[in-house]
């Protein structure tokens, strides 16, 4: 009986073996694929920030007063005021 079953026994351990390493290389490639749609999305987000960061710029540019007084002079007349133009109200004073 001895004889018989010790081969049995390493027939199953190999093959217990081999089922275990293949579980680590599917583990492992599940891993790589993992990661490598972990830097995709990375690379998205980056991508969204750096065109977050630049639509910022342009809105405050197109807010900016070096931006804003021009474009009033040419298409609506406008000029700046002096300080002679300026009235100044005391809201304070209102009833």
């Amino acid at each position: 009986m001895n004889r018989v079953g010790t081969p049995v026994r390493v027939a199953l351990s190999v093959a217990a073996f081999l089922a275990s390493l293949s579980l680590v290389a599917w583990r492992q490639g599940r891993a790589f694929d993992v990661m490598t749609q972990l830097d995709e999305v990375r690379e998205e987000n980056s991508l969204a920030v750096a065109e977050r960061a630049e639509l910022e710029r342009s809105v405050q540019w197109l807010r900016s007063r070096a931006r804003v007084v021009p474009d009033a002079r040419e298409r609506l007349g406008m000029e700046v005021a002096d300080a002679a133009q300026l009235v100044i109200l005391d809201l304070e004073a209102t009833p």
